[in-house]
């Protein structure tokens, strides 16, 4: 994919994965304000479509993402002419999917790039890469929506890491505050990813889509216990759980 022409972000379908590339490795898959409005497009389309089971985030060449397009920051950006789509507006349509989502990290991630793949649900990361949140040193009060991704998945010691310090995070360490699922040598990168999107496409899709969010809701403490317990209880009466007992039952792999 590496010799591909940049381009915005590219979409493929391979069954039911999808897959979305950045594309700019000239520039660290920067992302452009009208790459945002194509993500969120990209991203309402998918939800809307019944056979998916897994999206795969990742970048082309040697970074998977810089971030925004600091350049373009500012209180009234326009995107042709209408409001454009904000990158926290973005991230947290990306963290709501409803379906699961893997982030293969092919390189180092930079500035907003950080929050864009905390949001998606596992991350697999190659040996060499970093992070850099640099919004400390440049001047930025990071979106509140960001800050609270980070305290909830990583925790206020990890977070304040990132965002006080804007030290440069080796890839061992993240891996040990968690902001890492599986570090991989970059010829594993693929592999590890075909392996995780496998597994996560073949469990129980609404049994996923249920517990995705209700595990969301309660890392933010949004939890409506109501409505998680209707979806247990609905659950007992799936046509999934029938398939996963049966499957069971015949020792073979269910078949959702």
């Amino acid at each position: 994919m590496s010799a591909i022409a940049p381009s915005p972000p590219v979409l493929t379908r391979d069954g039911a994965r999808a897959t979305i590339r950045l594309n700019r490795p000239a520039l660290h898959n920067r992302l452009e304000p009208a790459d945002l409005a194509m993500l969120m497009a990209m991203l309402d389309e998918l939800a809307l479509s019944p056979d998916l089971r897994v999206l795969v985030l990742t970048g082309t060449g040697p970074s998977f993402c810089s971030g925004f397009d600091l350049n373009a920051l500012g209180p009234n950006e326009s995107n042709g002419g209408a409001k454009s789509v904000g990158f926290d507006e973005v991230v947290d349509r990306l963290e709501d999917f409803p379906r699961p989502t893997v982030a293969a990290l092919q390189g180092s991630v930079y500035g907003g790039a950080t929050d864009l793949a905390l949001a998606c649900d596992f991350r697999i990361g190659v040996e060499g890469m970093k992070l850099v949140m640099p919004a400390g040193r440049l001047g930025i009060h990071y979106y509140p929506s960001g800050l609270e991704r980070a305290v909830a998945r990583l925790g206020l010691a990890a977070a304040k890491r990132l965002f006080l310090l804007a030290e440069p995070v080796p890839a061992a360490d993240l891996l040990a505050i968690g902001y890492l699922d599986r570090l991989v040598p970059t010829d594993r990168l693929a592999a590890e990813t075909d392996a995780i999107a496998g597994i996560l496409a073949g469990n129980a899709p609404e049994a996923i889509r249920g517990m995705k969010r209700t595990l969301n809701a309660i890392a933010r403490g949004t939890l409506d216990r109501a409505a998680a317990q209707a979806d247990y209880e609905a659950s007992k009466h799936s046509a999934e759980l029938a398939e996963g007992l049966k499957a069971f039952a015949e020792k073979r792999k269910p078949v959702f």
